[in-house]
């Protein structure tokens, strides 16, 4: 047990028992203003989040609020100052507020409110407008999946999603015209990005307006809307399509190969004001304050190195006959590691998942409401995608989370890796943890709808090795390709520093994961672009494992035979997205609380 934190809760309990029961009159009068600032709070976050649902309809859209389905969001100079100067002044209220006249939750709620309005702020200042998309997502994604999660019952509703997509080219001109800002500040993605993200957007330049996704919607509408509304509002989404979206992505296409003139080099310190975007994005991914980049990349190196020595254990188990590169290479080669269809692949991910399912109740205390599916990454942009994902679903919806598996190039796929996979993006990783924070009964909205990626992804890769508690891991392979993933997010550190700040070359990152992973060269290549085009959030997942890791042996020191297992699961997601270091508080409060309670 920690010896110092042992001392000031055995203090806390002989003052408690000293002291006695406080007077009825001071109890009151701190009630009273307590009541008054948490009245005062929740005022003030109410009011953000109806302001930030008006300002961003797809995230709105997202959370299951209907009112602005009709439309994109505006982001014009004028509308990104406007923003500005709303969140510095909600950000002058919050801290007004007397943090010490709150209670335990509404504190967390201050705190949570002041890091996304300070981080807003941030990058706005930045003005990180001017690279409005990586290739993992950004603004052409939001129009890609702007049908995403909306219940079309009415015929209201199909009209509201047409006007969204009429919406489309003002939408993308706007961002075009940021992206113009950048060409001109010298603040521009590498031209690797815009090579990886060209045939996605090229691709939904369709001949035939019924073969484009935005389409999906009026080909099964709902039974509610008449044959002569169906006929109508067909007729008038195809116009739209054919005469607005088409176009839209067609002219984005243009600019992306004609006009914009990315950099010719890879790391986001290169850039004018490199340095402080970087630095930002630590921040802003990590939720550390105070760590640099030279110091990520030794923790990265040090992780490596002991996940390499577990890795060439179980290649000695194994007994296999070659070095580690040569039983690289088998693992990438070997037909026997992979789906020989798309449909074999989707239901051994679906048996994998369920066998997870089936002992999530020995883990976890409280269990979400919501369910999830296996889905298909999308065909138009899975050539260029992450192998697996998850989305999630707001309540209400028509449809659980989804956990999207990449049926692309069935030989970069290995089934070895396919249990650490559903760990991380189903249960018990986001799916599970987006879910319960999305059924919080007591927590403002703008709480039950919060990620941080330090939280959120530290999480998942935390399942990822608790499925070895949980006895999801069944062959040696099967553990190896575990490794193999978390060797993935140690690189990362190490990738993702070395490409930014370090000097790296595009080539030396991949060669660094290829003498240290078993990942396919396919995988490898896209997620160093994604790095590149995404500086600081690859550094999240190692990161947040190691802090939960490092709370839960804490945890386990200090309590002992009281250590219940579920209970600290419970706490850890109890809060929903929280910063690491906000994390901490919570968990050692409640390990302070179970020692005071058995003391």
């Amino acid at each position: 047990m920690n010896l110092c934190r042992h001392i000031v809760v055995v203090v806390l309990l002989v003052l408690v028992s000293a002291c006695g029961a406080p007077d009825e009159s001071q109890v009151a009068a701190q009630a009273d203003k307590t009541s008054v600032a948490e009245q005062q709070l929740n005022a003030i976050i109410e009011e953000h989040w109806e302001y930030a649902l008006a300002e961003d309809p797809t995230l709105a859209t997202a959370v299951g609020v209907s009112d602005f389905n009709d439309r994109m969001p505006a982001v014009t100079v004028a509308d990104e100052q406007r923003r500005l100067e709303a969140e510095k002044a909600f950000l002058r209220r919050v801290r007004d507020i007397d943090r010490d006249t709150l209670g335990d939750e509404a504190r967390i709620d201050a705190n949570l409110f002041q890091w996304v309005l300070e981080d807003s702020i941030g990058a706005s200042e930045l003005r990180l407008n001017r690279i409005p998309f990586n290739t993992f997502s950004g603004f052409f994604m939001n129009a890609l999946t702007a049908s995403s999660g909306v219940s079309m019952q009415r015929a209201t509703d199909y009209e509201d999603y047409i006007a969204r997509m009429a919406d489309i080219p003002r939408y993308f001109d706007e961002n075009i015209d940021n992206m113009r800002a950048g060409v001109e500040d010298l603040f521009v993605l590498p031209q690797i990005v815009i090579d990886g993200v060209l045939p996605t957007i090229e691709a939904q330049v369709k001949d035939d307006p019924k073969d484009s996704s935005f389409y999906e919607p009026f080909v099964d509408m709902s039974e509610r809307v008449s044959a002569e509304d169906k006929a109508r509002l067909q007729e008038a989404g195809l116009q739209v399509i054919r005469e607005q979206v088409l176009p839209a992505f067609s002219k984005l296409a243009a600019f992306l190969h004609d006009e914009y003139q990315a950099s010719d080099t890879i790391g986001a310190e290169d850039l004018l004001e490199g340095e402080e975007y970087y630095a930002f994005n630590i921040k802003r991914y990590t939720t550390l304050t105070d760590t640099t980049a030279g110091e990520i990349h030794s923790i990265g190196l040090e992780e490596v190195k002991r996940i390499r020595g577990e890795m060439d254990g179980i290649i000695e188990e194994l007994e296999f006959n070659g070095d580690f590169a040569a039983f690289g290479k088998f693992l990438r080669t070997d037909p026997q590691f992979y789906a020989t269809s798309k449909e074999d692949l989707l239901k051994e991910t679906a048996y994998i998942a369920k066998r997870i399912d089936y002992v999530m109740p020995g883990f976890f205390g409280k269990l979400p409401r919501q369910p999830y599916g296996i889905v298909p990454v999308p065909d138009e942009i899975a050539p260029n995608y992450t192998t697996g994902a998850y989305y999630g679903s707001p309540p209400g919806a028509p449809q659980g989370g989804a956990f999207w598996i990449n049926t692309y190039a069935l030989d970069q796929r290995p089934l070895y890796e396919i249990p650490a996979l559903a760990l991380h993006e189903a249960v018990p990783g986001h799916h599970h943890q987006n879910a319960l924070s999305s059924e919080m009964e007591d927590a403002p909205a703008f709480r039950r709808n919060l990620y941080f990626s330090a939280y959120g992804e530290g999480w998942a890769l935390y399942a990822e090795k608790l499925g070895v508690e949980m006895g999801i891991y069944q062959t040696p392979y099967e553990h190896f390709g575990r490794l193999s993933y978390e060797m993935w997010r140690a690189c990362r550190l190490v990738v993702d520093t070395g490409l930014h700040s370090q000097g790296w070359t595009r080539q030396q990152a991949m060669d660094f994961f290829l003498s240290n992973t078993s990942l396919s060269e396919a995988n490898i290549r896209a997620e160093v672009d994604r790095y590149i085009s995404w500086p600081g959030q690859a550094l999240a997942y190692k990161l947040g494992e190691l802090k939960i890791w490092e709370l839960r042996r804490i945890a386990e020191n200090d309590l002992g035979d009281r250590f219940d297992l579920r209970e600290f699961h419970d706490v850890v997601l109890g809060n929903g997205a929280v910063p690491l270091a906000m994390l901490e508080e919570i968990v050692l409060r409640w390990v302070d609380k179970k020692l005071l309670e058995d003391a």
